[in-house]
């Protein structure tokens, strides 16, 4: 029997290890990847913390990591389109009858040397994108893509805000400048973040303790206000704090998660200006295909998001600088 190394969590304990497993074989209609990179997010952390629980999982031990990218190694009966040898991006997650279950979350992942794939979750991989950048498209890119364009529906010359330069808002801040949004406002309490956001092209970075950061979002936008504001941190004060500065028919998109209640303070302001309250959760069908092809023909670069590429067997402290914000890391990539 063909074994594998596997980052493996068991959910009642909670307990992440590096295992010999059982290599998978792939089945009629899809393929074994042999993993060249695989991102670790903030929900993987949250994963291990307990904050976050798999809903779909049938057991209680899963392999980590729904941002993969690798090699196809062998392919199941009934594959004709893809070759051993193509170098490939897994799509975070899979359609099963209706429900959509999420890799490394509801099945295993790829913080393994091999993950399996089914044919219709592959997007073809150009060799000019290195395999550590096309990993953390599948989530940390097409998820603040598909919440820009598919349900903010942002336009040009919009003026947009966005709470949280971390791995999601930072990329939603190059993002919207990328498909014309002005002014582009950054709100994070870190300076280093600040910095950042400003660096992937935000017009402005505000401290989100600032007393006149109200005042100061007006006047960058003509007193409108924000006709679309991002929550990419999931904290209640965030979304406090970005309702206020909406601008009439202004709409606040939840990315980030929180298990925490959310309330409308002045709702009846709320009802009079017509503004929106909008759920997002990943990426729909062509988000990691678009990005993709828009990095492969040089709109879009992702080589600065990458803050580390650790072996597997130093997973725990990839979790724990991602934890910890250690070094202020955008993504950390593991190379089995």
């Amino acid at each position: 029997m063909a074994v594998m190394r596997a980052a493996r969590l068991h959910i009642p304990t909670r307990t992440l290890r590096v295992e010999e497993v059982a290599r998978p074989e792939p089945g009629p209609g899809e393929v074994l990847v042999k993993v060249e990179a695989a991102g670790v997010c903030l929900s993987d952390v949250h994963l291990i913390d307990g904050t976050l629980t798999p809903r779909l999982l049938p057991g209680d031990t899963v392999t980590l990591g729904h941002e993969v990218s690798g090699v196809v190694a062998e392919t199941g009966p009934e594959v004709t389109a893809w070759h051993e040898g193509d170098r490939v991006v897994l799509h975070a997650g899979e359609e099963r009858d209706g429900v959509v279950w999420t890799r490394g979350v509801d099945y295993d992942g790829g913080w393994a040397e091999y993950a399996l794939a089914r044919v219709d979750t592959l997007v073809a991989l150009p060799d000019s994108i290195p395999f550590e950048q096309a990993a953390i498209v599948p989530d940390a890119v097409s998820t603040p893509w598909a919440a820009i364009t598919t349900t903010a529906q942002v336009r040009p010359a919009q003026p947009v805000g966005v709470w949280g330069a971390g791995g999601l808002g930072a990329h939603g801040v190059q993002l919207l400048r990328a498909i014309g949004a002005y002014p582009v406002i950054a709100v994070d309490p870190a300076p280093a973040a600040r910095e950042r956001a400003l660096a992937f092209g935000a017009d402005l970075a505000l401290d989100s303790a600032d007393p006149n950061l109200a005042e100061r979002v007006r006047a960058a936008t003509g007193g409108a206000g924000l006709a679309v504001a991002f929550d990419f941190a999931g904290v209640t004060a965030v979304r406090d704090q970005a309702l206020s500065v909406l601008a009439r028919e202004g709409r606040l998109v939840l990315v980030g998660l929180t298990g925490k209640p959310l309330t409308i303070t002045h709702s009846t302001v709320f009802s009079y200006l017509r503004q929106q309250i909008l759920g997002h959760y990943g990426s729909g069908e062509g988000a990691v295909e678009q990005l993709i092809g828009l990095t492969a023909g040089g709109r879009l670069e992702f080589s600065r998001s990458i803050s580390g590429v650790l072996p597997l067997d130093d997973v725990a402290e990839a979790v724990e600088r991602v934890a910890t914000k250690q070094g202020n890391p955008l993504r950390l990539v593991l190379r089995p």
